[in-house]
């Protein structure tokens, strides 16, 4: 699995050079989600798969800008699922975003996930890693001078935190729902939400706490993200952190997958803050 995770850190400075040079009109197509892609995020997706198709050990390679899962070698152990630049909009207005990537065993499934990772394209490259069974997280920083990666504090989150990211356009909100992020509000919670998953969660685990919610609402009524490329390996990563994800009332890793683009209400936290979702939700 290593291996994997080495890839990814080859991968980063490669998809950061594409993101500072590349083309960022939307192309004539969408993904398999119903978004419009970027040239960028097209781009992007073919360099990942054609990294990650060198290694033996990796049997297929699913991501979120494909219609289908990409089958590479039959006795490969390890199955990868990303999203190859989530929050590719953001570009045009030059702010972060970043590569989500979740690695697998047998089946696209939560039970079935053994680590997962993100990048994060900013003022500075960074990546964080999160291994089933670890607690802490794994932060990197990629030195450019001498190109090479630089291990950080390991990362975990505090029991409570300061900051609120709410996702979602507020009138399309439950009524419970408002009143939860108002009380967060009320209680001197920081907003903090840039439209990038990415950035977002980072800063929670940076700072260490917060919410970030994503629930479902009535245009999204089964949420807009998705489980494979980004929630399941977010649950994972702040459970490793010593926080909880759920999607209202259950772990967000106990949930099944019925399809392969299937999206999920989620909310991403310190434990006292999921402690307070799971007390509007239950």
């Amino acid at each position: 699995m290593q291996k994997i995770f080495d890839c990814f850190e080859k991968i980063a400075p490669k998809v950061q050079k594409l993101i500072n040079g590349g083309e960022v009109s939307y192309a004539s197509s969408s993904n398999a989600s119903g978004d419009l892609q970027l040239a960028l995020d097209i781009q992007s997706d073919l360099l990942i798969e054609k990294e990650l198709s060198t290694l033996e050990c990796i049997h297929s390679v699913f991501s979120e800008e494909k219609e289908e899962v990409c089958f590479l070698r039959s006795n490969g152990e390890f199955l990868v699922a990303y999203d190859p630049i989530d929050g590719s909009s953001l570009i045009d207005s030059n702010l972060s975003v970043g590569t989500i990537f979740g690695i697998y065993t047998q089946a696209f499934e939560a039970k079935n996930l053994l680590a997962s990772g993100y990048i994060v394209y900013g003022p500075r490259l960074e990546i964080v890693v999160a291994k089933k069974g670890e607690k802490g997280l794994v932060h990197k920083r990629y030195n450019p001078q001498s190109q090479s990666w630089e291990l950080q504090e390991r990362l975990n989150l505090n029991p409570k935190g300061k900051l609120n990211s709410p996702g979602g356009t507020q009138k399309h909100w439950s009524k419970e729902h408002k009143q939860m992020i108002d009380e967060f509000f009320s209680q001197g919670y920081r907003l903090r939400y840039s439209g990038g998953m990415v950035p977002d969660l980072h800063q929670i685990l940076i700072k260490k706490g917060g919410i970030f919610s994503y629930p479902a609402t009535s245009d999204h009524p089964n949420g807009k993200l998705r489980k494979l490329f980004e929630v399941f390996p977010y649950a994972l990563i702040f459970e490793c952190a010593g926080g909880e994800a759920i999607d209202g009332k259950n772990r967000l890793l106990d949930l099944p997958t019925l399809s392969s683009h299937e999206s999920t209400p989620c909310f991403f936290g310190s434990v006292e803050e999921i402690a307070k979702v799971k007390e509007v939700y239950r």
